[in-house]
């Protein structure tokens, strides 16, 4: 199955082109190498409808989600360490590799052709969506050091990105 016939079957909560950002995002993702895989999630999720198992994203199609979370939960997967990343099923508690994974969510959005708004939406972030927003299409990166660090990216061009996956 391919990854914008699995993403189909799911349920959306970004209206005007929800569904659309959703394939950008699985096709993007299944092209640098973030398994998706859909199926019930029946453990608790921190992101409505969307957990990370053993590496792989796993989408709940009965569970409206924000086709941007996908974006951040992948952002997880691809900025943690390559030794353990398949057998990652709960995302740490680290600030810097929360915001890595915002600014690792924010170039893959400008890759995939995804808008702020369908990324930092007004219901994730804590209610600072907005602020985000605000920031990086202002050019202020939060957590960029982090990619740099990890050989990801380099400060001075991003959003473009060296390598998708630490």
């Amino acid at each position: 199955m391919s990854a914008a016939s699995a993403i189909s079957v799911c349920t959306w909560q970004a209206a005007g082109g929800g569904e659309a950002a959703a394939v950008r995002i699985a096709d993007f993702l299944v092209r640098i190498g973030v398994t998706l895989a859909v199926g019930a999630v029946t453990t608790r999720a921190f992101v409505p409808g969307i957990v990370i198992r053993n590496g792989t994203l796993l989408i709940d199609p009965a569970v409206p989600a924000w086709p941007g979370d996908l974006l951040h939960e992948a952002g997880h997967i691809a900025v943690t360490d390559p030794a353990q990343r398949a057998a990652l099923s709960d995302v740490p508690d680290d600030p810097g590799e929360e915001m890595a994974a915002i600014a690792w969510s924010w170039a893959a959005a400008q890759a995939c052709g995804v808008a702020a708004d369908h990324l930092f939406h007004a219901e994730g972030y804590r209610g600072g969506g907005g602020y985000l927003t605000e920031n990086f299409t202002a050019g202020r990166f939060v957590g960029v050091p982090m990619l740099a660090w990890w050989g990801m990216c380099s400060e001075a061009v991003f959003p473009q990105m060296q390598r998708w996956l630490r």
